[in-house]
């Protein structure tokens, strides 16, 4: 299987949205508009493709701050389910890794405390535990750790 990582279009949303609401049951998905916004205001989102299939992933990340102070903050991973434990999760985050290597800049990301395979995922890329963000996850009041990895040396 090959994976092809290109920037998010507009016509990518449309997946991204029905993924979302596959991926994320029981709290507040994303929808088509949520993810525009994000494209319009100059954030940094991939999508993971496989032929014959299409659009089997997204991930996006922000660039905050300016030169010599950037920080960056991991919006959002997804995964088709069928297409989770193939790499695909992990391309997409060394990707956004890259983008803010790019700019020496730490990264930051909120995960769900019971999403182990994420956690690990992260862990295996340099992420720490920072913090707890208790009923961070709406509508279903799950917890999430606040992790984040420092940022790359100039």
């Amino acid at each position: 299987m090959t994976v092809r990582l290109a920037p998010l279009r507009s016509e990518d949303l449309p997946r991204c949205a029905e993924l979302e609401k596959l991926l994320f049951p029981g709290e507040d998905p994303w929808s088509v508009q949520a993810f525009q916004y994000e494209l319009e205001n100059g954030n940094y989102y991939i999508g993971a493709h496989v032929d014959p299939v299409g659009l089997v992933g997204y991930a996006g990340i922000s660039e905050l701050g300016g030169p010599g102070n950037y920080e960056c903050e991991v919006h959002t991973i997804g995964v088709d389910p069928e297409f989770q434990g193939k790499g695909v999760g992990k391309a997409m985050l060394r990707d956004l890794l890259d983008r803010a290597d790019q700019l020496h800049a730490p990264v930051f990301l909120e995960v769900r405390t019971d999403n182990v395979p994420a956690i690990s995922l992260y862990e295996a890329h340099g992420f720490e535990r920072i913090g707890l963000r208790r009923r961070y996850y709406q509508p279903s009041g799950a917890d999430a750790y606040t992790m984040a990895r420092p940022g790359r040396p100039q």
